[in-house]
């Protein structure tokens, strides 16, 4: 009988669906935003503004958001876990980036939802 180590990471299917799902969503997101700011008559401040007072574009951005954090933790995550053996480096590194991307999301949210 053979006795595998599993070594780094490989957290195997979920982080790789994790991935390919949120990087859909952010392609799809993209898209939709692509084509709300070619449907505007121009790109000014005020048409700007009025883009991202309605209700669908803040939920779909906060979706969006979502996504994009969760897409850097797992990636940054791996990363870490793959190429940082120290484990207290690795915890501290963890522990930076969650503050980090805790931060950064609420931030977003905050401008999205403070104009």
């Amino acid at each position: 009988m053979v006795n595998r180590q599993v070594v780094g990471a490989h957290y195997g299917l979920r982080d790789w669906l994790a991935q390919r799902v949120t990087a859909v969503v952010m392609i799809i997101y993209t898209l939709i935003l692509l084509g709300m700011l070619a449907m505007l008559p121009r790109i000014d401040f005020w048409h700007w503004k009025a883009l991202w007072t309605v209700d669908v574009m803040r939920y779909a951005t906060a979706v969006f958001l979502v996504s994009l954090f969760y897409h850097c933790w797992v990636g940054v995550r791996n990363i870490f876990m793959d190429y940082i053996k120290d484990t207290g480096l690795r915890l501290t590194l963890h522990a930076i980036v969650i503050l980090a991307l805790t931060w950064y999301a609420a931030w977003s949210l905050q401008i999205l939802w403070g104009m």
